[in-house]
């Protein structure tokens, strides 16, 4: 079963996610912040990272940057809110696979997941 490390600093948003997740047969990991997500990415390998750009501690464009660095064939795909385009070009420069708009639709967040990790 593929496993998703979903990384977002709200609470209701990873539940949401890994409800959605898990209903589809998905295994999920959640972290807070950008400084769990690279620990947690170390410790669980997973198959994909759903990754918020605006957080406390480390930021999601810090941590995508550092778990590349150590992972280079990390599958990451960033979360943000509208009028965030020059953080996802930053993000994607720096090796995101994709991104999703916030607030999201089920179907997107799936789609994407699906298109990463089937």
């Amino acid at each position: 079963m593929p496993s998703v490390l979903v990384v977002d600093d709200a609470q209701f948003m990873r539940i949401r996610v890994r409800n959605l997740l898990e209903e589809q047969g998905y295994e999920v990991i959640e972290a807070k912040d950008g400084a769990e997500a690279v620990k947690f990415y170390a410790i669980h390998h997973p198959d994909l990272v759903l990754m918020d750009i605006t957080m406390p501690v480390m930021d999601g464009l810090t941590a995508l940057k550092a778990i590349r660095e150590q992972y280079p064939d990390a599958k990451i795909v960033m979360c943000s809110a509208l009028g965030q385009e020059s953080t996802v070009i930053q993000a994607i420069k720096a090796g995101a696979k994709d991104f999703i708009v916030k607030p999201f639709q089920p179907e997107k967040i799936l789609a994407a997941v699906r298109k990463q990790v089937g």
